[in-house]
Formats: structure tokens, sequence, C-alpha cells
């Protein structure tokens, strides 16, 4: 069967999106490990089918290459740009996930903000931070970036045997100034280097505010490009946590599955 198809990317993070209103795409394994592979499928860091949800304007379903599925900030951003462009949402919009309702907004410039849910727990471990902002985080701040090695370190701490049953995602933050810091990640499920994670440099902010008292906003410089996040605080709880930057439209196709 036939399927349409757009790929979007966001600060570098790309992403595969499908309209599936109609619920017909055969969901298996296999399928999404070939469509993200970047040799024998499409290529991307996640698969996105839009779907019909009764408690929002969309369900946004989202897997990484490997199968397994998480919330995921760059690609909800991206998927609001795809859901505007297909007519299915105005500028504003309540979508649903993986873990519950988030809000989003296309503004100028094919730039998107979305909510992300409340976080109230973040833990230390070794001087370091783990925190879930939809997926789970794991961040170390380092004096400088061009000294580290994300994929080995990345590997080290995801296949550690605190976290290999379930994986992390890895961190490397290095502080540029009170309102800036640069961030490397390694995702689990795409198991390498992104060039951009949504959910990732959220923790990063959320982790600066809580160490170093951190005021939102604040911008996050990746490979891939910059994002900003926005945040409240009432006693040990993040919440009105937004993430904004680029989802730009690349490329659109037909699949055969």
């Amino acid at each position: 069967m036939i399927f349409p198809f757009y790929k979007y990317e966001g600060t570098g993070n790309d992403f595969i999106l499908i309209d599936d209103r109609a619920n017909q795409f055969p969901l298996k394994k296999s399928i999404i490990n070939k469509l993200c592979d970047r040799k024998i499928g499409v290529g991307s860091d996640g698969l996105i089918l839009i779907k019909e949800s009764d408690s929002s304007d969309f369900y946004m379903d989202f897997y990484n290459p490997d199968g397994s599925q998480s919330f995921c900030g760059n690609g909800s951003r991206c998927a609001v740009a795809f859901a505007f462009r297909m007519g299915i949402i105005s500028n504003i919009t309540e979508f649903t996930a993986i873990d519950g309702v988030h809000k989003g907004e296309l503004l100028e410039n094919n730039i998107v903000k979305v909510s992300l849910g409340d976080v109230s727990e973040i833990n230390n471990i070794n001087n370091d931070l783990i925190l879930d902002t939809g997926s789970p985080h794991y961040v170390r701040f380092v004096d400088s970036l061009e000294n580290e090695d994300i994929v080995e370190s990345g590997k080290t701490i995801r296949y550690s045997d605190r976290f290999k049953e379930n994986g992390i995602n890895v961190n490397l933050v290095e502080k540029i100034n009170e309102n800036v810091l640069k961030c490397q990640t390694y995702e689990r499920g795409v198991e390498d280097e992104t060039l951009s994670c949504g959910t990732g440099v959220t923790a990063v902010a959320l982790a600066a505010g809580f160490q170093f008292n951190y005021n939102s906003p604040i911008k996050i410089e990746t490979k891939g490009g910059d994002l900003t996040v926005y945040f409240e605080k009432n006693n040990d709880t993040y919440y009105n946590i937004k993430l904004e930057g680029l989802a730009t439209p690349v490329f659109k196709g037909e699949i055969d599955v």
C-alpha cells in the first residue's frame, strides 16, 4: 500500500510524518526500522503518525527508529507544523501524545512552540542530574564540549547497569552564560548522537535552573540550531514549560509498505 509522507526537521532532529487519520498504516517494528534507516529507507530520527483523537485536535503517535515509544519534543513541534499544513488545525492547537495533552502554537517564520508536562522530581547521581521531561534524561555539565565524546559518554551511561534495561538519553552541557547553554545529546532508540533533542534541551534548561538557579527563558545551542525553553517554578515543581524553535519541511514523497 502506498502512503504519502512528509519529511520535517526541527533544529536538525528529522522525522517522517504521515497523515494516518484513516488508521491504515501497518504498524510493524520491521517497517519502522526500515523507514528510519538512512541507507535503505527514508532516513530519520523517528516516525510520526497523525491520528484522530477524541480529546484533542489530533494524536501524535511517535516511534523511535528501533520501534520504541516516548514523547518527543522536536517531533511534536514538527507534528504541529505538519498538522497545520494538512489543514487539521489552526495556528493554535491542543494535541495528545503518549504522555497526555500538550498545547502547540505555530508562530511566524516556521517557529513552533509546544508545552511539556510538569517536572517535580530531579535526582542527583555522582554530581549529575536525572529527570523526565516526557523522556528520561541524564544531564552532565562539563567545562568544554570540545574535550568530550558524546557518543562514547552516551553509550557508557546508557548501557550501564543502572540504565541498560530501559535506556536513558544522555546530555553533555557547557555553560556559556546565565541565559545560554550549549548541549550535545545521545538518544536512546536512535542509539547515536542526534543534532538536537527537544526533551533533552528542556531537561538541560531545568537542570540549570535547579543546580545554578538560572532563570527562564534559557537559550540552548545545539549542532542543529538554537532552541528556547521557558518555565516557571513553584517550590520543587517546574511548570508552564514550553519549548520553542524552528520546525521546517524538507521534502515530500511516497512509500510503499
